[in-house]
């Protein structure tokens, strides 16, 4: 049974990653999960410096998600150069690093300083805030989208995943505009934006008023469009939103994704990704697949 999966020229030993932002870099839950179990490791997003996110509070449960604004706080490239790399490389799993920014400038600044670095590939978070172009995140502009993947691809030497944002009208137009700047692949979807309002103190209930629903709540939502961004381009995809069991990856594999992403369900379940490498792993037996290649995009 062959559970190996490549993207960009990278090989997996299985499809199954973590979602930047749910995992850290890996070491809070290295205690409970043998992170050698896994294909990739996704890291938490780096700047070019730290960033100390927004300000509490800033989480919030939804019936079947949550919602954050945590602002994407982050000790910055260098403090992860020298303290998550060597910690990661201690086991046999790929290290996807997720890079954020709030301008071109940002970008380019933390992906040429992680160029030297021993890691395998960069996941490029373009829902940030576009500080240039007043506020609009790189993700829902098709010509920023294209634009600034060509810059950071001429700007690195591993191969670049966009993520991409679903809070777009067609999410076809920004999976073929980054396809067309060069991206080796997509990831896909980040958080949907949304509010909870606390009746009781007749307030927000986080200090940034709106923020990004996840969780199984977007999972409909998630498959749906990796699904359209699959037949819309060649590249791989990994797909992610909502994922908390085998069956939910299945499906992801089923509408296209090459490769998996689980999130929201490390927090209520720190077992769920060698969870759901076994599920898988139990599914091919079951049904007598001989390679995971086989199940991708079979819908």
């Amino acid at each position: 049974m062959n559970t190996k999966i490549n993207i960009a020229g990278v090989e997996f030993k299985n499809p199954v990653t973590t979602a930047s932002g749910t995992f850290g870099s890996g070491a809070e839950y290295s205690e409970l999960v043998d992170l050698n179990r896994l294909g990739a490791v996704t890291t938490k997003g780096v700047a070019h410096i730290p960033w100390p996110g927004n300000p509490t509070p800033r989480i919030a449960e939804t019936h079947s998600g949550m919602l954050n604004a945590i602002g994407l706080q982050n000790p910055g490239v260098d403090v992860f150069i020298r303290r998550d790399i060597p910690f990661l490389r201690q086991f046999d799993t790929k290290i996807i690093v997720n890079v954020c920014g709030k301008t071109t400038e940002e970008y380019v600044d933390a992906v040429r300083r992680l160029s030297d670095e021993d890691v395998d590939l960069l996941e490029i978070n373009i829902s940030c805030p576009n500080v240039k172009e007043g506020g609009i995140a790189f993700g829902q502009d098709a010509r920023a989208v294209e634009a600034i993947t060509k810059i950071i691809k001429d700007h690195s030497k591993h191969p670049i995943i966009m993520k991409l944002s679903p809070n777009v009208t067609d999410i076809t137009e920004m999976a073929k505009a980054a396809e067309a700047g060069g991206a080796d692949a997509l990831s896909l979807i980040n958080t949907i934006t949304g509010m909870k309002i606390d009746i009781h103190k007749r307030g927000f209930a986080i200090a940034n008023k709106t923020g990004g629903l996840s969780g199984p709540a977007i999972k409909p939502v998630a498959v749906r469009m990796v699904y359209q961004s699959a037949q819309a381009v060649r590249i791989p995809i990994i797909g992610m939103g909502g994922i908390c069991t085998a069956e939910d990856a299945i499906e992801f594999i089923m509408a296209g994704a090459t490769a998996v992403a689980v999130g929201t369900a490390n927090f209520t379940n720190p077992y769920a990704t060698v969870e759901i490498v076994e599920g898988i792993e139990a599914y091919m037996n079951q049904y007598s697949i001989k390679d995971i290649n086989e199940l991708i995009g079979i819908i």
